[in-house]
């Protein structure tokens, strides 16, 4: 199965309410107008886009038309497909790795988002690369985190680096990182809680693990990476925003996007947050994962 094919697996449950929608707002030979774009509009909102998105998206239509650059309903397809692609760079969608040393990856994310098995899934994804990967299971305030987490490691044959229950997460962080630097690993791949008793406290605890990683190799983490449910839709933006608030994210991890009709949520996240998607989940086992690629995601969802 092709990259198209599993995306477009992946999306099927958003792109019953999306190309459903489309197909009916956008039928070949309806000619542009006021009603079109209200129509549109009322479409793409309730694939979560987000209102300030689609605001975005739609003064865009509305100007093209206005200038004749667009005509009929196919028109607007190609123009809408090329307004959304053109918000990812591909250098900002691609894992920035040092030359040398470990490349050293955080992952956050709140509990439930589906954070430890999309850890799983990178460090898999990463391995078939060729790449030597170890695992820091900082996520220590929940047994079933790094249980879960040494089980994934067993399977995909990398070393997890990890102390018992309610240890402190810096120390283990700071083991990982002296395992890593041992065996000459590429990347270090990180996990940290997703919940403690307040935010205030989560928050310390990941700037405590970050200036723990830098001290003990130069400029990490090189990448942050904050998982996100896709089915909760626009409540992840708002997650993303608290986390990008005191941690300096560098892409996301769009997890259950599968299970997910709120797909449009991965526009509405690049336009609101100026914070690339760099990865989707795409079912339940260690192979659906995806580099986020905007065209084939675009071809997909709006595909009849």
């Amino acid at each position: 199965m092709g990259l198209f094919d599993r995306i477009k697996k992946g999306l099927t449950r958003t792109r019953k309410k999306i190309a459903s929608g489309l197909s009916v707002v956008l039928p070949i030979g309806r000619k542009v107008d006021q009603a079109l774009l209200d129509d549109l509009r009322d479409t793409l909102l309730l694939s979560d886009v987000g209102p300030a998105t689609v605001d975005k998206l739609i003064g865009d239509l509305k100007s093209a038309w206005k200038r004749n650059k667009i005509d009929d309903a196919e028109d607007v397809r190609a123009h809408l497909k090329e307004q959304v692609i053109a918000m990812w760079p591909d250098a900002e969608r691609s894992l920035h790795f040092t030359e040398s040393g470990p490349t050293v990856i955080l992952v956050a994310g709140i509990n439930g988002a589906g954070k430890t098995t999309s850890i799983a899934k990178l460090a898999h994804h990463l391995t078939k690369q060729g790449k030597k990967v170890v695992l820091g299971a900082c996520d220590t305030y929940r047994a079933a985190a790094v249980e879960q987490l040494s089980v994934w490691s067993e399977r995909i044959g990398v070393q997890i680096v990890k102390h018992k229950q309610d240890a402190d997460p810096g120390a283990v962080a700071y083991d990982a990182c002296d395992a890593a630097l041992a065996r000459k690993a590429d990347v270090l791949l990180i996990d940290t809680a997703g919940r403690l008793h307040t935010q205030d406290n989560l928050m310390r605890e990941l700037a405590k693990i970050q200036k723990v990683l830098d001290r003990k190799i130069h400029g990490a983490p090189h990448e942050v990476l904050l998982v996100l449910d896709a089915t909760i839709g626009q409540n992840a933006v708002n997650q993303a925003r608290i986390f990008s608030e005191h941690v300096r994210v560098t892409g996301l991890f769009l997890a259950k996007l599968d299970g997910s009709a709120k797909g449009g949520i991965v526009i509405g996240i690049r336009d609101q947050l100026d914070v690339p998607v760099k990865f989707v989940g795409l079912g339940e086992t260690i192979e659906d994962i995806e580099p986020f690629d905007p065209a084939s995601f675009m071809d997909a969802l709006f595909e009849p």
